[in-house]
């Protein structure tokens, strides 16, 4: 197919950064339109100098006028920030939205967790996700028009248990995820909590007690891989690194399950998948393995004194958790291979 051509609104933050880091790479774009709000005006290698092939394109307004003409549009804007954008923008733009605008189905829930009103549901950016039905969040992606990116969280979460709820193994009711996350994924905007004195050398919970805004969308997704009103209890940590995730989640067993059954439903639900790994037997996942790669890493084992499963998944949040899963996603939308433009390769060290 001709080049396609794309725009990528929120141009200096770390997703929109981490973008363009991906796009540069991929040999069926060329890139369009930078923008920014605040920024707007200065040379993008101020703000994202890694960026050294577009360090001297200048950012322009995030309006509908520099959007239009792509066919292409990411979104990589705050929370809230995306439905009126993508309403401007015509049928027949593929619009991808990073942020969490258009994740959720339920419109209460949204309202909820985010406290505005609810932009409506686009399609659901995680290929891999197994269904219920026997199918993939994929096949749901093929020629959309609207794409809602997942947040990283939920990425590494949902693909470490949905085979489980697939396969009909776990019991939906009592499900506990503790992960933590580098300080990227709170965003470039300055916060005091995330100064380097106050992170480095130490651990800190956030989100405590039911309140982290991903996890209906972790509960929506189980949902789709056949969990019955499934009920996360979900805790997330800031850890001292940039950027990374590693997710511990545990689910009970249903009553009767044989523990040595338990691992090939992972195996076989992500055997002919590029970007989930299932580990051999006793090689646990790490954050250093996948930095800079759009590979989610899994392992898992059974506690049969506890009757559960546990199933830790290490990816990089800036990339599978957002940038590398948004692009993932527009290649199956436009017919193109998914790896695209994609390595599974970390770097390391």
């Amino acid at each position: 197919m001709s080049q396609v051509r794309v725009a990528v609104a929120g141009a200096s933050g770390y997703a929109g950064g981490e973008l363009l880091r991906i796009l540069l790479q991929h040999p069926d774009v060329e890139i369009g339109a930078l923008t920014g709000a605040s920024n707007a005006g200065t040379a993008l290698g101020e703000l994202q100098p890694h960026l050294f092939p577009l360090a001297e394109r200048v950012l322009a307004p995030t309006t509908p006028e520099e959007l239009a003409g792509h066919d292409v549009v990411f979104l990589a804007l705050p929370h809230g920030a995306s439905g009126e954008v993508a309403a401007a923008l015509g049928p027949d733009v593929l619009v991808v939205d990073c942020g969490a605008d258009h994740r959720l189905v339920d419109p209460a829930v949204w309202e909820r967790f985010y406290g505005n009103p609810h932009a409506g549901t686009w399609p659901y950016g995680l290929p891999e996700l197994p269904l219920a039905d026997g199918g993939r969040q994929r096949d749901r992606l093929r020629g959309v028009r609207r794409i809602a990116v997942p947040g990283c969280y939920p990425t590494a979460v949902s693909l470490a248990l949905a085979p489980g709820f697939v396969a009909g193994l776990l019991e939906p009711t009592d499900v506990v995820v503790v992960a933590a996350s580098g300080t990227s994924g709170a965003g470039k905007s300055l916060k005091p909590h995330l100064l380097g004195s106050e992170v480095m050398g130490s651990m800190s919970p956030y989100g405590v007690g039911g309140g982290h805004r991903h996890t209906p969308e972790i509960e929506q997704n189980l949902a789709l891989a056949g969990a019955h009103a499934p009920h996360v209890s979900f805790t997330p940590t800031l850890a001292p690194m940039a950027r990374g995730i590693l997710a511990t989640a545990t689910a009970r067993l249903v009553p009767g399950v044989d523990p040595a059954t338990v691992r090939a439903a992972w195996e076989g639900a992500y055997a002919d998948e590029p970007f989930v790994r299932v580990l051999p037997e006793g090689r646990w996942p790490s954050t250093a393995s996948v930095l800079g790669s759009n590979t989610v890493a899994l392992q898992l084992a059974v506690d049969e004194h506890a009757g559960r499963v546990v199933v830790v998944a290490a990816e990089d949040n800036l990339v599978k958790g957002t940038a590398g899963g948004a692009v993932q996603s527009v290649n199956i939308a436009l017919g193109l291979p998914e790896t695209t433009g994609l390595t599974v390769t970390g770097v390391s060290p």
